[in-house]
């Protein structure tokens, strides 16, 4: 149960969107140092925001928090050789999409001890378990199970945007891409599809 102050600690954030921009004036708060990455960095980052390579954040933070998209570029961003390069005991947070994350990659980095905490929010395959009351089931999925087990791991059900609040933006959102869509003008949300680099 023993944790670790946040002060000091250089915490990367992949994906410098609405939420990954909250989330770094959460922890610059905290007097974290701040890394990102984000193939268009944004241009209401606060000054505080370092933007570097992937190489570079991985091999320097502390903790590592993604809200990136799922994209063909950012499928499995996390993986073996993105593991390697990170620092010993570095804790992820995943609240973007699971498929960002190689599962496999992430277990073998847990029993190495390679990754020392894991936030899990999402979840690859997560469709058949999230949502779903399966207290009288068996859950076949042995990946998953296998992250049940370690101490370090918490998974909390793709439960972050399970809010009224964040429901009603999301269907705003849906409906004013639509209207945009349909009358040719207004701004649609679009997803990039260039690589994080």
């Amino acid at each position: 149960m023993l944790g670790f102050d946040l002060h000091g600690k250089t915490v990367g954030i992949i994906g410098t969107g609405q939420i990954g921009l909250i989330f770094a004036d959460i922890m610059h708060g905290f007097g974290c140092r701040i890394m990102a990455n984000d193939p268009f960095p944004n241009p209401d980052a606060n000054a505080f925001i370092e933007y570097v390579p992937l190489a570079t954040l991985f091999s320097s933070a502390d903790i590592i928090s993604l809200h990136c998209p799922l994209t063909p570029e950012t499928h499995h961003l996390i993986d073996a050789n993105a593991i390697n390069q990170m620092k010993d005991g570095v804790m992820i947070i995943n609240t973007g999409r699971g498929r960002v994350v190689d599962t496999q990659a992430v277990i073998a980095g847990l029993k190495s001890g390679k990754i020392g905490r894991l936030g899990l929010d999402v979840y690859e395959e997560e469709e058949q378990l999230f949502f779903e009351d399966l207290s009288q089931g068996v859950i076949d999925d042995d990946q998953f199970m296998r992250l049940t087990t370690f101490h370090n791991v918490l998974i909390t059900g793709h439960q972050a945007f399970f809010t009224t609040e964040a429901l009603t933006n999301i269907a705003e959102t849906t409906l004013a891409n639509i209207d945009a869509f349909e009358s040719g003008s207004g701004t649609m949300h679009r997803v990039a599809n260039a690589k994080l680099d």
